[in-house]
């Protein structure tokens, strides 16, 4: 024991030097370090002060692995100037360059985890996926740096490459359809194109207002109630019409309705004017409904529209022209319910036959033949809770439908208006657009034409 101590005694009196020299430089590389980082710290946070909230985040994620990378550079110097053999001094090298290569990979995930939880807060149609992402982001560099770390110890890598260049090709191929959804999920958020709210129309012609954006597709209501659901990439790549945000919701929706109706012949029967306005005295309203209005639907596509049943029998049959061209003349418009029609054709006839007693008889077979209209309402899957959802809908619904709000609506509720002019009112409050509507008069325009004029009329109201 005594020798060995003195041997090693003697061995370092006489080579000192080899230890105190590297000894010295990593203690002075690591003195340099605290140096370095108090500079580099303090210049970057006075640097970064209220322009990216950030540099925050990279100044505690590196501050202590930066003191940690000197003292590794400190290892490195010294080994090099040490005598040692140059098989050592490789080996210890590699391990070095392991330890840095392991810590500076464990800084990277670390600070891009903090910085994409950062962002993905502030995005919420992204924060469902923020798991998936940030998960995806840690494997992809830690798959960078064990091939870095592999390279160092001098194992092959290029199999290992080119097998995973291998799988991610398989994989982009197998889920290319939720990769593109994915980036154009991604494009939407970062665009801030479409928004949940935002009421939209697509290419296609479908509407709705937007309900969700995932980073799959986006999710539409449309005007029917159902729920459209449309892949991301469909929507970046084709054009869209956004109308922005809902406007002022009705305090109650308005549901459209279509009427069809049935023509049931009554037996009743009239060869003359008197005949005539003594059955017009007896008939049911939708008997007068139906031969002042069934044209109305037949021949909507005809303006000025033909005059009713009553005035063409009896100027075509009777030959009367006087009396049927006041029965013409007879403006539909003018009367709120069937029974102020009825009178207003009773007393247009009376009044004829008091000066003009001895009329025409029709031909047999030739006879007017009274007509009832049976009606069948139904509902239809269209609900609108304000103007741009009841444009849109407008612009669907069937001229059944319009006839239904529109013509009998005005007998029916015996306002005098539509329904459509009375929900504006009631339940949107706009008096203004409501008065519009009904000062538009459904006997001078093909219904075609009053659907297109009423929309104008809307959406002059809504920009």
């Amino acid at each position: 024991m005594v020798d060995w101590l003195t041997t090693s005694w003697l061995w370092l009196t006489r080579n000192w030097l080899y230890i105190a020299v590297p000894l010295v430089i990593f203690l002075a590389t690591y003195v340099v370090g605290l140096w370095v980082r108090r500079i580099v710290y303090r210049a970057f946070n006075r640097w970064m002060v209220g322009k990216w909230e950030g540099g925050q985040l990279i100044i505690h994620t590196t501050r202590t692995p930066f003191i940690y990378w000197f003292l590794i550079l400190g290892a490195f110097i010294a080994i090099q100037v040490s005598k040692l053999n140059s098989s050592a001094k490789i080996f210890a090298d590699k391990i070095l360059a392991s330890l840095f290569v392991f810590s500076l990979t464990w800084v990277v995930v670390s600070l891009s985890t903090q910085i994409l939880k950062l962002y993905i807060g502030k995005v919420p149609r992204l924060q469902p996926s923020e798991t998936l992402i940030v998960n995806a982001v840690r494997i992809a560099i830690a798959v960078v740096g064990a091939l870095i770390l592999l390279d160092v110890w001098g194992a092959p890598t290029t199999p290992i490459i080119l097998l995973l260049a291998a799988a991610i090709l398989i994989a982009a191929l197998a889920f290319r359809d939720v990769l593109a959804n994915f980036f154009s999920g991604f494009q939407l958020a970062q665009g801030e194109q479409i928004k949940v709210g935002d009421f939209i129309k697509l290419e296609s012609g479908e509407s709705g207002y937007v309900t969700d954006v995932t980073w799959r597709n986006t999710q539409v209501r449309a005007l029917d109630g159902n729920l459209i659901l449309v892949p991301n990439s469909r929507l970046v790549q084709s054009t869209v019409i956004n109308y922005g945000r809902p406007l002022k919701k009705a305090t109650r929706p308005f549901r459209f309705y279509t009427r069809l109706y049935l023509k049931e012949l009554t037996g009743l029967k009239a060869s003359n004017l008197v005949e005539l306005v003594n059955m017009l005295k007896e008939v049911p309203d939708s008997v007068i409904y139906y031969h002042t209005h069934h044209f109305l639907e037949e021949y909507h596509y005809l303006t000025p529209e033909p005059a009713n049943d009553f005035a063409l029998w009896v100027s075509d049959e009777l030959g009367d022209e006087v009396i049927g061209e006041k029965l013409a003349s007879i403006d539909t418009f003018d009367f709120p319910t069937i029974s102020a029609l009825r009178a207003r054709i009773e007393g247009v006839i009376r009044d004829y036959l008091s000066k003009k007693p001895d009329g025409r008889t029709a031909r047999e077979g030739r006879e007017f033949h009274f007509i009832k209209s049976v009606s069948f309402i139904m509902p239809t899957p269209y609900v609108a809770h304000d103007l741009r959802e009841f444009i849109e809908v407008l612009r669907q619904v069937s001229i059944n439908s319009l006839a239904y709000h529109i013509f009998e609506a005005r007998l029916r509720l015996k306002k005098g208006v539509s329904d459509f002019a009375i929900w504006i009112e009631e339940c949107l409050d706009d008096k203004d657009l409501a008065e519009k509507l009904a000062y538009l008069d459904p006997y001078n325009y093909t219904l075609e034409g009053l659907r297109s004029t009423m929309i104008q009329v809307i959406e002059k109201r809504i920009k």
